[in-house]
């Protein structure tokens, strides 16, 4: 990656915005959404400014860009139309090791703003490094016409309710299974539609079931030419579902990607064809996690004795072409 993605935490911010055009005024927009701890060094600014300005009380310094102003600041955006001055900008901020973006010269930025999608508490945000700002656009209208407005009460719901259903339903796996089954059903739907009364009383019905700690499982998955626009949506699943997942080099590395963040890798130096390590994924398994053996092709597995009589769930998946 070009960029290291980052959310910084509202609270602690502390920006200065150098200019007051129509830039400057499109920025301070973008930064009122998190934080109203904005100044602005501009001697004049446009109306967009001056209203933004007034309406949120932010600090104005009168006067064009002037050296020693930034030590308690901990985020700089330099929109001018001086390339001298944006220059002169970025150096002081990164003598302070200030984050600093310079409006439309990436050379000038330690980081740069993406675009963003806003289903608060919900937010994507994506970028194309910069690359394909068009590309970029269209992908994010093709986001956003498939996420629904209220999409944010979802994850309101579910913090609300976050205490309730770890204290209910033992094991993180169960958990996601259960949170995936109530944000995609009726109860979803319930709060989708703003009837958050009725989700409410059903999640809670749904709680007084007892549900049973999870069982360990292994997945071997043939990923055949290793492509990973092949992927079979039942893969797909079950690799975001996984606690731990085996692979060796033939495996492609790209499909590493597609895994839960937070599952354990274990990168395996025999290739699978050689050897299977079948004991250690069962120990896995026998502790309650699922497991997953990315394979490489699609040849037939080895039989294992200690797996066959064993009584843990086994799938074998066939996906990509």
């Amino acid at each position: 990656m070009k960029y290291f993605p980052i959310f910084l935490d509202a609270r602690k911010i502390n920006a200065i915005v150098i200019g007051g055009g129509d830039v400057a005024a499109r920025k301070i927009e973008l930064l009122l959404k998190s934080t109203s701890r904005i100044t602005v060094m501009s001697d004049d600014v446009c109306p967009s400014v001056m209203h933004l300005i007034k309406k949120h009380q932010l600090s104005w310094l009168t006067h064009k860009y002037k050296k020693g102003l930034l030590d308690n600041k901990n985020l700089v955006i330099a929109a001018t139309n001086d390339s001298e001055v944006n220059q002169a900008v970025f150096e002081e901020a990164t003598g302070l090791k200030l984050l600093i973006n310079v409006v439309d010269q990436p050379e000038l930025c330690s980081y740069i703003t993406p675009a963003i999608i806003d289903r608060s508490p919900i937010l994507i945000a994506m970028s194309s490094s910069s690359s394909a700002p068009i590309l970029l656009r269209m992908l994010r209208e093709q986001i956003e016409k498939t996420l629904p407005h209220e999409y944010g009460r979802l994850a309101e719901f579910s913090l609300k309710f976050r205490d309730h259903v770890k204290a209910r339903v033992k094991g993180l796996r169960n958990r996601r299974t259960f949170w995936e089954k109530t944000l995609r059903g009726n109860i979803g739907q319930a709060i989708l539609s703003g009837n958050t009364t009725k989700a409410e009383q059903q999640l809670i019905h749904s709680l007084k079931k007892e549900v049973k700690p999870p069982e360990g499982e292994i997945v071997f998955i043939q990923t055949q030419d290793g492509n990973p626009d092949n992927l079979t949506l039942q893969a797909h699943r079950a690799m975001q579902f996984a606690d731990a997942v085996f692979y060796d080099t033939e495996v492609n590395s790209d499909l590493i990607e597609y895994i839960r963040r937070d599952a354990d890798k274990y990168p395996q130096e025999t290739l699978s064809s050689i050897l299977v390590n079948y004991q250690h994924a069962i120990e896995l398994a026998k502790q309650g996690q699922k497991v997953i053996y990315l394979l490489a092709g699609c040849s037939v597995l080895p039989q294992n004795e200690s797996l066959s009589t064993s009584e843990i769930i086994q799938k074998i998946i066939i996906s990509g072409s």
